[in-house]
């Protein structure tokens, strides 16, 4: 089964994340099958870039995402739609 987790990377007390598709069973910080954006908490706002065709795509294939992912994916989408609205 698959699962859209949160994969760390950065320093120690600095964290920073990248947004990936992995076995529901595999090691955190384990082998992937897809990145699919980044996280960084420490800005302020909170940074995320993310690819939502291929989340949607990876959803659509059966990919679950962790509650903290989902939350992420919601406010990159809002985010998304409000920058699209700006522009027109």
């Amino acid at each position: 089964m698959l699962a859209i987790k949160l994969m760390r990377t950065g320093a120690k007390k600095s964290p920073s994340y990248r947004i990936v598709v992995k076995e529901k069973q595999s090691k955190r910080d384990g082998a992937y099958l897809e990145n699919l954006g980044t996280y960084n908490p420490t800005r302020n706002p909170a940074e995320i870039n993310l690819n939502l065709d291929r989340v949607n795509y990876w959803i659509e294939k059966g990919a679950q995402p962790t509650d903290t992912v989902s939350r992420l994916i919601k406010a990159s989408a809002k985010a998304q739609a409000a920058t699209a609205t700006a522009e027109a």
